[in-house]
């Protein structure tokens, strides 16, 4: 087993846009501007894409996405091996992806991590009442 294979999860960074035009949810295609905040290379940013919306699908079909299908990752993202497990790591990283039993399932922790940041920024900083946050 390649030291690649288990690299342990390592936090992620996101570029986070002030300006309210720059909204994931204003986007044409707001999951590769998601990618797009989380990898440099538009290239990166669509193999992620892809492989989310793999993971996506198959989840939805019952039949989970096996860690041990990784020549097939590579060669339906056209990709090398340590390149998959970088960009990999990324979405591991970021909460948007988990492995667990060998099969790698869409996270919520990705969502939970902004609002909790959200909310913190909110009552904490700004002194507002929780129930005022509008999400």
């Amino acid at each position: 087993m390649s030291i690649i294979k288990n690299a342990p999860k390592t936090a992620t960074t996101i570029v986070i846009r002030s300006d309210s035009s720059a909204r994931v949810s204003s986007s044409r295609d707001p999951y590769y501007s998601l990618m797009r905040r989380l990898f440099q290379e538009d290239a990166t940013a669509i193999r992620g894409q892809k492989f989310l919306t793999l993971v996506e699908t198959r989840q939805k079909e019952g039949n989970p996405l096996r860690t041990d299908e990784w020549v097939m990752i590579l060669e339906y993202l056209d990709v090398g091996r340590a390149s998959f497990y970088a960009m990999r790591n990324k979405l591991t990283g970021a909460g948007l992806v988990a492995v667990k039993n060998q099969k790698y399932r869409l996270s919520g922790v990705f969502s939970k991590d902004l609002m909790d940041m959200a909310r913190w920024w909110w009552t904490a900083i700004l002194e507002n009442d929780e129930d005022t946050m509008d999400l």
